[in-house]
């Protein structure tokens, strides 16, 4: 397994609307992999593999680059930055936060806090109250110089290394550098096999805050089948009812059929399904009541598609502590590349 490459995809920054570091990245490394790579307007990264014969189905991979972040809304007197959220925070997670704020001039670390009294001189009133997204601020310790650094617009992500705990893999930014990895991963597997298909795996922009990117690639591409690859919620943790799990981790891949943006094709499903126990590859069925991913754009698009999601469960989502198991990633590579191969 390329763990380095996973690693390196983790911690490079890239949030909504700023992905070109990561697009950067897979550029480099799926070099020779396709017949042809563009960026198109909103920043995604398009990879074609042709068929051999004209009119062959299109299958559109859709993994999105970006990870959950700030932007910075304002820069007070002081040199204190106040940001807004790009993409799903609970500000529960957000106290006492390393920070990269990435500017034009280079990445500066800082720390991330929220106004109000320190447990030293606050009462037990005041620790029971949990300050929403826009009262948290950003010290850079540098005072009123951080204006001439630090722009209106300049990004912020956390700022945590990728860990490899056991047979679990840590970071921030699992959501959905997964995908990134299994999109380069799988078509690298595939060598010469799958060329009955022409196979688009898109590298999207701006997920977090409403599937942007994928809406504008798959009307591009018009596919005939969409595969949505993301993480999806792993709460097999100790205060969460079973029913509430989604997935188990270390129970195979998740065979995504629906949440608040799509509900995947019953016969792909089936298909996938079939597939899946034939080469014995461990999988789960998800489901999630709201929220949404990027194969929900390429069922909707132009005269539409059937679509289906292939996710990892993932533990503690969006902070900076988000995991996932080895064995739950490879099975996810191993369906993607024996779906492929079917072609």
């Amino acid at each position: 397994m390329n763990t380095d490459l996973l690693k390196r995809l983790c911690e490079m920054p890239g949030v909504p609307g700023h992905e070109e570091r990561v697009r950067d990245l897979i550029t480099s490394e799926v070099e020779g992999l396709f017949d042809s790579v563009t960026t198109d307007p909103m920043g995604t990264l398009l990879c074609r593999r042709d068929a051999k014969a004209k009119g062959a189905p299109k299958i559109m991979l859709l993994c999105h680059m970006d990870e959950i972040g700030f932007l910075v809304s304002h820069i007070d007197k002081n040199g204190f930055l106040y940001v807004l959220p790009v993409g799903g925070f609970d500000p529960r997670n957000l106290f006492s936060r390393r920070v990269l704020v990435c500017t034009d001039q280079g990445d500066i670390k800082g720390v991330m806090n929220s106004g109000g009294k320190p447990v030293h001189i606050s009462s037990p009133e005041d620790r029971k109250t949990v300050p929403e997204v826009g009262e948290f601020f950003i010290d850079l310790g540098m005072g009123e110089a951080t204006k001439d650094i630090v722009k209106v617009g300049d990004y912020v992500v956390m700022d945590e290394p990728f860990l490899q705990m056991g047979d679990k893999f840590v970071s921030k930014a699992l959501d959905n550098r997964v995908a990134c990895w299994l999109g380069i991963e799988a078509i690298r597997a595939l060598g010469k096999k799958g060329r009955g298909a022409e196979i688009h795996v898109a590298f999207t922009t701006q997920e977090e805050v409403g599937l942007r990117g994928a809406r504008t690639a798959a009307y591009a591409i018009k596919p005939d089948i969409g595969l949505g690859i993301d993480v999806t919620l792993s709460c097999d943790t100790p205060g969460i009812p079973d029913k509430d799990a989604t997935t188990v981790q270390g129970k195979g891949f998740g065979l995504h059929v629906r949440d608040g943006s799509f509900i995947a094709d019953k016969k792909l499903v089936s298909e996938i399904e079939a597939l899946a126990i034939k080469k014995k590859i461990p999988y789960q069925r998800t489901m999630l009541a709201s929220g949404g991913q990027d194969g929900a754009a390429a069922q909707q698009a132009a005269a539409g598609a059937r679509a289906v999601g292939i996710t990892v469960g993932t533990r503690y989502i969006h902070t900076v502590t988000e995991m996932i198991a080895k064995d739950d990633l490879q099975a996810a590579l191993d369906i993607l590349v024996a779906y492929l191969e079917e072609f």
